[in-house]
């Protein structure tokens, strides 16, 4: 007799906007190919392959054209850290253009991750680490060049990310990019403020809960940005993340953020997240919406039978 996991219906058409696969500096639990097929095998839609070390456009073109007859959609982008080329606009363009074929560049551009004043001090980071770091002053302008990477994002209809920031930052970002034209904009928000959050998706965001954050690899210190690892102290329950998922109306998104070794595979950190989601209250509509329809839109990802 066979035994379907809990939840696994609801992955049906589902898209994981979030992980990380093989190849990468760290172990993985799956490579590209590997998590293309378990996600067609889930009957989910679409992933999103991302980095902190590279540009994953041309991965993901180049997988497609492999398994493209599975019907999954695979798709990449640039999280502009250092070792990707910087916060520069030619990083941000040579992404866009970087695929395999018409219409499979960079799918979204984003601002650091780990190497942003925000996450840096959380990770104890020296000062002249620090001093190198991605980071949005309280007062005035946001800093040059993310004004032409946004008006850059706006003309070629890609994602804007606004990467690891500050909840503060985070808003002063989206209202920017917002004001320069972008319409398509992702904000990691487990961490911010409900109040923020509301913010952020009333200026046309969309807000990603990931599931790796609420997962015993927060305390296990990784490589993220070097060759240095270090740890994050994630939310401790579900609790935690269910008014912020709430605060985001509906404009929320979730994701495995997973790939990493100490992890289940994609799909399964998928199906784990949204049966804790489940728990809280949510309904089937609310997260098929938080794991089809938003990261369709967002992403443009096309329906298929």
């Amino acid at each position: 007799m066979s035994f379907t996991p809990h939840g696994m219906h609801l992955l049906k058409g589902a898209i994981d906007c979030h992980i990380h696969c093989a190849p990468h500096l760290s172990g993985r639990s799956v490579n590209v190919f590997d998590a293309i097929r378990q996600a067609a095998a889930a009957g989910m839609r679409a992933i999103g392959i991302m980095c902190n070390f590279q540009n994953t456009s041309g991965l993901a073109a180049l997988a497609n054209d492999e398994l493209g007859h599975l019907g999954i959609e695979a798709f990449g982008g640039l999280i502009m850290q250092p070792t990707a080329g910087g916060v520069t606009l030619e990083a941000a363009r040579t992404a866009i253009g970087y695929g395999y074929g018409p219409g499979t560049g960079a799918r979204f551009i984003s601002l650091p991750t780990h190497h942003t004043r925000h996450v840096a001090l959380q990770e104890g980071r020296s000062p002249s680490f620090l001093e190198t770091t991605f980071f949005i002053p309280e007062a005035g302008p946001v800093p040059d060049p993310v004004p032409a990477i946004m008006e850059l994002c706006a003309t070629k209809d890609v994602v804007f990310d606004c990467g690891h920031v500050s909840g503060r930052e985070a808003v002063a970002l989206v209202e920017e990019a917002r004001g320069r034209g972008v319409t398509r904009m992702r904000t990691h928000c487990a961490g911010y403020a409900p109040e923020e959050i509301a913010a952020i998706t009333a200026l046309g965001a969309y807000a990603e809960f990931s599931f790796f954050g609420l997962t015993h690899a927060t305390q296990v210190a990784l490589t993220h940005a070097d060759d240095e690892k270090h740890k994050i102290a994630g939310q401790s329950a579900i609790q935690d993340i269910t008014p912020r998922i709430r605060a985001a109306g509906d404009r929320a998104i979730l994701s495995s953020d997973a790939g990493v070794y100490l992890l289940p595979p994609p799909v399964e950190a998928l199906r784990e997240f949204v049966v804790l989601v489940e728990s809280e209250g949510f309904t089937e509509a609310e997260i098929r919406r938080m794991i089809g329809d938003n990261p369709a839109r967002l992403f443009r990802i096309e329906h298929h039978s």
